[in-house]
């Protein structure tokens, strides 16, 4: 994390320079998409024994004086850019796992993702241009990785990670992983939605200036201002801001991961999550393609956070099918479950029937397209929304992430 002691007060040189390169950038109308994200978080100058080459925590930029010295305009404007990316994807926070797994390689995988974008971006290099140092690119750019997102890059550079390690790994930046983690949850959310916003006033920008249908929003571009989602993640920190007495451990349930090796040891609570409702959407508007992906989502769901109890509902105006599944029987959800449904969209149906049925979980799972008239508000217990296919809908009512278009 930055030294807020070494920053610069007064605009000096670079300071100068910096801010005219974003002007330029925000002002150019194949870049003005991203003219909202540049200016989320501070933008400081610093002493490079700090900051060698540049960082961010996911919201904050921060450029070492040396380092912006030994680059000329089109350089200077990669970098910015490659920041302002790893903003826009929220490196820093959907992938924190890969960071703890392999710090390196994750660092490497984010900028595969970012660089070879922004080379596509300007192949002329009439605004940027990846820095070089004695005729050699800085940057990590691999054509194999093309249209991959952050953590298939990450496993394929682990599983071909030489032995010792990948030396200096070659990346552009440094990334405040560390930092990002400071944040706390009210700052994180935030963030989020000043993300959100200007993202959306970058749309706004770039139709002024381009003209809307112009170029530079094709759908590589427009794909990028859909946040990753590592499902898992969100998962488990769902679940464990819902389970409680987290760290304790107990003997009411026998810790089954040990069991295969005839040792007995308790459950740690906090884990696995007791009694879970899961939810899926089988409206007219959901296929069979949508389905199945609901499902492996389910299958998911069952593998991460080892549920006791699972409530599977399917639903449209009403609820069209409940199966109940035990500890035992989790595994075999998606082999033995029988869906339901077709008709119109109304997950209130469940809660009246939850309410009906006197079911009381520790946490609800909903799964849906997102189209939908009235959300409820009586849910009782926490509820997180998954949704595909449509990406600018958000529940009203609890948490919502959206999963990459199927």
């Amino acid at each position: 994390m930055l030294d807020t002691a070494s920053e610069v007060v007064v605009k000096d040189k670079e300071e100068r320079r910096l801010s005219k390169i974003k002007i330029s950038i925000m002002r150019n109308p194949k870049f003005a998409l991203w003219s909202g994200l540049m200016t989320v978080g501070k933008t400081r100058v610093v002493d490079s024994i700090f900051v060698p080459t540049a960082n961010t925590n996911g919201r904050d930029e921060n450029y070492g004086r040396d380092f912006i010295k030994r680059l000329d305009d089109k350089e200077l404007a990669f970098v910015v850019l490659h920041e302002t990316l790893h903003k826009a994807y929220r490196h820093l926070f959907t992938w924190k796992r890969l960071w703890e797994d392999n710090a390196q390689i994750a660092n490497m995988a984010c900028d595969y993702v970012i660089n070879l974008q922004l080379v596509d971006m300007d192949k002329d290099q009439q605004m940027l241009a990846m820095p070089m140092h004695e005729g050699k690119a800085v940057g990590l750019v691999d054509e194999r990785f093309r249209g991959m997102n952050t953590k298939q890059v990450f496993d394929i550079l682990k599983e071909e990670e030489p032995e010792g390690g990948y030396g200096g790994g070659g990346g552009l930046d440094e990334h405040d992983w560390e930092g990002a983690q400071e944040l706390n949850e009210e700052q994180k959310k935030a963030l989020e939605k000043e993300i959100d916003q200007a993202i959306r006033q970058g749309i706004i920008a770039h139709n002024k200036i381009a003209g809307k249908g112009a170029g530079g929003m094709d759908r590589e571009l427009e794909d990028l201002l859909t946040p990753e989602v590592d499902w898992r993640e969100v998962l488990r920190e769902f679940v464990k801001a819902t389970c409680s007495a987290k760290d304790a451990s107990s003997w009411r349930r026998v810790n089954r991961r040990y069991l295969g090796s005839d040792v007995y040891m308790p459950t740690l609570i906090g884990e696995s999550v007791g009694h879970l409702v899961i939810g899926i959407d089988t409206s007219g508007s959901i296929g069979g393609h949508e389905l199945a992906e609901f499902l492996s989502e389910v299958k998911a769901i069952a593998e991460e956070v080892h549920p006791q109890k699972v409530d599977l509902m399917y639903w449209d105006t009403e609820v069209a099918g409940h199966e109940e599944y035990a500890y035992a029987d989790v595994p075999n959800i998606v082999s033995s479950t029988k869906p339901k449904g077709g008709g119109g969209t109304d997950p209130t149906c469940m809660v009246e029937y939850m309410k009906e049925k006197n079911i009381k979980p520790e946490a609800i799972i909903m799964l849906t397209d997102g189209y939908i008239g009235s959300w409820g508000e009586d849910w009782n217990a926490p509820i997180l929304w998954t949704i595909v296919r449509n990406k600018t809908t958000y529940a009203p009512v609890g948490k919502t992430i959206h999963i990459k278009e199927i």
